[in-house]
Formats: C-alpha cells, structure tokens, sequence
C-alpha cells in the first residue's frame, strides 16, 4: 500500500508531534466529563437532597445528549466545515460546565448535563476528519494514536475526580473541566489551521438528510459499520460485566480488581501502538481481519475457561489478547468507513458514534436477559460478537482501499 503524503507542519499549523495530542485531549472531553464526577455522586446526591440512583440518571443524560449531538453536528460540520464546530462546542462545554458547578437545583443539573453533552459533541465529531485528513489512506494509523492517548482520560478521570473531592466540593470537578475546555479552546483559536477550514475550502452541498443518506447507501459501508458495531457491544459487555465478574464470581477484593481493569486498559494500548506501526504496510482490511482470528480464538478460549470454572487468573490471560484485538478490530473498522468519504466525515462519525451508544446502552439489559450467576453469559457474548464480526467481513468486497483524498 502507498503511504499518503502527510502535509507540513507549516500546512498543520502545529507539529504533528503537537497536533495529534491536541485533537486527542478534544477527544477526551467525552470519557472525563463521564468518569471525573462519579466518585462525587453521593455527595452531589447530598447536597440536592437526593438520593445516588436520582443523581446516576445524569449519565443517561448525557449520553443520550452526546448522541443526539453527533447526530446534529456530524452533517453541520460536513457544511459548514470543522473549525468553528470546535469553538462552538468548546466554548459551549466550558459555559455548561461553570453553570453546572453554579447550579442551585438537581433539575437544572440535569438539564445543564444535556446540553453539556449535546454541545460539546459538536467539537469531538469532527476530530476523525482532521485525522483522515492528516493521514489519508493511513487514517487507521492516526486513529490509532489517538485512541492511545485518549485511553488515558477514562483510566485517569476517576482518580482526578477523587482527588478534586480532596481539595474541595463537588462543584470543583466542573471548574477544573471549565478550565480545561478553556484551555483547548484558547489553543484551538491560535493554533489549530488545517486546509480544509482554509477559505473556500469545498463541503459538502447535501442536505441535512441528504449527508446521512450517501454514508448510508455507500457501497461497502454497511459491514464496516456492523463491525464496529459488534466490537462495541464486545466492550460494552466487558464494561459492564467486569465488575461483576472480579468481584462476585471471582471473589477478588476492588484494589486487585482496579489493578487487572488497569492491565486490560494496556493490552488495548500495546493493540493501539502495534496498529500504529503494522497498518502502513499490511493495510486496514488485513489487520481486521487478523484481529478478528486472533480474536476469535481469545474469545473460544475465554468461553472454555469458565464453562470449565477454572481460576481467575485464566480469564485474566484470555481477556488479554481478546481486548487488544478488539481495539484493532475497532480503530480499523472505523478508519476503512472514513476512508470511503471525502466530504461527508462529519456525518459518517455520527453514525459510527450514535450506533456504538447506542448498542452500548444495550449491554447491560442484554446481560441481564442471559444472567446466570457466572461468567459464561459474558465471554459467550463477547465471541458471538467477534464471530459475527468475521461474518461481516465475508460481505466486504476485494481490493485494496484508498482515501478520497489519498493521491
């Protein structure tokens, strides 16, 4: 496969050894706003006078705020172009995030959390389309790199919100995201210059309805989006069902759960740097589909060793390599769907995040259907979706791919 010319630093504004955390930390505000105040529930339950299960209704909240926002925004940015998206998102985040550390009332809260979540998508969906644009036809190594930056924010974000409790109230949690936005968005204003928010750079002229329908109707999308898809409902399960497993099958105390969540957190980030360094010149269709066998087989392995009710520390060896091919599995499926539009990466990185909240949103009842007191209703779900996966894959066509924009 051809590498892609990747433009100059003069072209990027920033070094691309500067750009890439950038975009990255833009990212990241999704996993921190989520992960930085759930140590603070019951303390902002208190000073509501409310109960935790009213104040955990915030994170509903936001994801479907988060959604619906990606739906908006995906196509706005497809014609309006990507730069002032950011400001927008970034300015509107860092003004709900003071009025939420304001808020005299859990309603308000609550509505402050939707649009929080609503605006900020408006700065993270465009961020896959500035990496296919750094990267053409090596978009998957880009994705790459930022994944691996980016997983340090939900692996973070507990512990940074614990130790903002340690200082002050709750409140504190969401100035700290206010200045952290304020801090991107300053950056962002000065520094970030990219050819497609150039004056008369083209977009896309579609309608609303018009962008969802071509990422839609795309040949060859369909199986990349299922894939992705899959994969999500794979970790949304592990997310889910993790905790449970550790902890009440496996008997493990929260301290060695924390430590082996941590070791799974870095099989998915050596996944990421093995990507980042194998897809220029295998390809993003080849690793998929590597990862799916490999991936595959992690997850027969991992089925066998609790219908076999073997120790703990078999599942910990299985779960390993499964969610390192998973994050394979994941960063190329999304960069082969956004290779395959030029104008429209806006609206194709709504559609990859809604469908993934979406399914995210269905693991734990989907769990709980199949709850049996163990963990085989995990791992089993967990390599129905890898294998169904593999389905997908028989339905992509031959070829080798190539960005629109690649040369």
């Amino acid at each position: 496969m051809n590498n892609a010319v990747s433009p100059s630093p003069t072209e990027l504004g920033l070094p691309l050894y500067l750009l890439l955390p950038m975009l990255a930390a833009i990212m990241a505000i999704t996993p921190l706003t989520i992960d930085m105040y759930l140590p603070a529930m019951a303390i902002i339950a208190d000073s509501f006078h409310s109960d935790v299960t009213t104040v955990q209704q915030s994170l509903s909240v936001y994801l479907a705020g988060y959604s619906i926002g990606m739906l908006t925004f995906g196509p706005l940015a497809d014609r309006i172009g990507r730069r002032p998206l950011v400001i927008t998102g970034l300015s509107g985040f860092m003004l709900c995030s003071i009025g939420l550390a304001l808020s005299p009332s859990l309603q308000l809260f609550m509505i402050l959390r939707f649009v929080q979540a609503f605006i900020g998508a408006a700065a993270t969906v465009v961020i896959p389309g500035y990496i296919k644009e750094i990267y053409g036809e090596n978009t998957a190594k880009g994705m790459s790199y930022v994944s691996l930056i980016m997983m340090l924010a939900p692996l973070l974000a507990p512990s940074i919100g614990s130790l903002i409790l340690g200082f002050g109230h709750w409140p504190l949690i969401f100035i700290i995201l206010a200045i952290y936005a304020g801090a991107l968005l300053l950056l962002v204003s000065l520094k970030l210059k990219m050819a497609s928010d150039a004056k008369g750079a083209p977009h896309s002229t579609q309608s609303f309805l018009g962008n969802y329908r071509i990422v839609l109707s795309r040949p060859g999308v369909k199986p990349y989006l299922a894939s992705g898809l899959l994969c999500a409902l794979a970790f949304f399960c592990y997310l889910t069902a993790s905790p449970f497993v550790y902890m009440e099958v496996f008997h493990l105390s929260k301290s060695l759960f924390a430590i082996l969540f941590s070791c799974n957190v870095g099989a998915l980030a050596i996944a990421n740097i093995l990507n980042s360094r194998l897809v220029v010149r295998f390809g993003p269709r080849r690793m998929l589909a590597v990862a799916t066998m490999t991936g595959t087989v992690s997850a027969l392995a991992l089925v066998t060793v609790n219908l076999l009710g073997l120790e703990y520390y078999w599942t910990v060896i299985t779960l390993a390599p499964l969610m390192g091919s998973m994050g394979i599995m994941s960063v190329n499926s999304d960069a082969i769907v956004l290779m395959k539009f030029k104008q429209e990466t806006g609206t194709a990185t709504a559609v990859i995040g809604t469908l993934r909240f979406g399914i995210g949103a269905m693991a734990g009842p989907i769990l709980a259907f199949f709850y049996t007191g163990t963990a085989v209703p995990f791992a089993a779900i967990m390599l129905a979706a890898i294998v169904l996966i593999g389905v997908c894959q028989l339905f992509t066509g031959p070829g080798t791919l190539k960005s629109p924009t690649a040369p």
